[in-house]
């Protein structure tokens, strides 16, 4: 055979070349079916992975702690407002809708150091002035009592209550809540006893209130007016 039939021969049965716009679509072709069993790969990773219940409860008590720890700021924020303001001089009423059943009288025939205020019993009762809580719990004949200290060598005691909402060493300040009307004690019936010493002595509450702006016979039956 000669060479040229050899050479034509050969040239018949040799593959024709792949064209290049097939050998690329074959290439995205293999690229995506190695993508997709990549993905599947994954998805099934993600399916046998469980989730851990204890770190999902320590993810939310320090989501909880934070929250508290921002809340704790923000009260300590306005406790610092509130000790920068001057509530030197504010007096107010110690009670609403009371009437005052018994007044003050120091005399020899009737010891009285004090005036009681009658209430519905139940309802809150308020600091006077700004001060130091030096008594808040049950004290003899005054049943549950607190006994503020104003600094200034004058105390007010508030006695015969329900309930007590301060605590001993407290700072308070003019108008807070510093428990409920009741009858504890040596009491007659539900209401508030008021008494005020300066440097130790008894003084008359509405005397001296009025010398400060505060006329407590305006405030009785507050609703009425």
């Amino acid at each position: 055979m000669s060479s040229r039939e050899d050479s034509g021969r050969y040239r018949g049965r040799r593959r024709a070349p792949t064209p290049p716009r097939s050998r690329y679509a074959a290439v995205v072709t293999t690229a995506f079916v190695g993508a997709g069993i990549v993905a599947l790969g994954a998805a099934h990773s993600m399916h046998e992975t469980k989730a851990d219940p204890a770190a999902f409860s320590a993810n939310a008590a320090g989501q909880r702690a934070q929250q508290a720890d921002r809340a704790n700021r923000a009260n300590a924020e306005r406790d610092v407002t509130l000790a920068q303001t001057n509530f030197s001089d504010v007096w107010l009423a110690p009670l609403q809708n009371y009437t005052i059943s018994t007044p003050f009288s120091v005399d020899a025939t009737n010891l009285h150091p004090g005036v009681d205020l009658t209430a519905v019993g139940g309802t809150p009762y308020y600091a006077t002035h700004a001060g130091t809580v030096k008594l808040a719990r049950a004290y003899g004949g005054y049943g549950y009592a607190v006994l503020l200290d104003l600094g200034d060598g004058t105390t007010v005691l508030y006695g015969h209550a329900s309930k007590l909402y301060v605590s001993e060493g407290q700072q308070v300040l003019a108008g807070e809540v510093l428990g409920l009307v009741g009858d504890s004690g040596y009491a007659f019936g539900d209401g508030l006893y008021l008494e005020v010493r300066v440097h130790g002595k008894a003084v008359d509450p509405k005397a001296f209130l009025l010398q400060r702006g505060l006329d407590i016979t305006k405030s009785t039956q507050a609703s009425d007016s």
